[in-house]
């Protein structure tokens, strides 16, 4: 992997992780986890993990969907 690559997607772990963090909102912070997923998941590609890769690119989406659901039934 290109080492341009890796510190783009090292600072999509890092803001991820941060933004995590700071916010309070759960819609925010789902977001903001997403971003980390999405940071992540190239290094388990480059690893060789497909297998794990294509399973966390189905389950995050979904699990993210479903939880901010939940969020917004518990609010009302």
């Amino acid at each position: 992997m290109s080492d341009l690559l890796v510190i783009a997607f090292g600072a999509l772990i890092v803001i991820g992780t941060f933004a995590t963090i700071r916010e309070s909102d759960p819609f925010r912070k789902l977001i903001s986890l997403g971003i980390l997923v999405g940071g992540v998941i190239p290094f388990i590609v480059d690893r060789g993990y497909l297998d794990v890769a294509t399973a966390v690119a189905l389950i995050a989406p979904l699990s993210t969907i479903f939880t901010l659901m939940v969020c917004r039934r518990a609010k009302t």
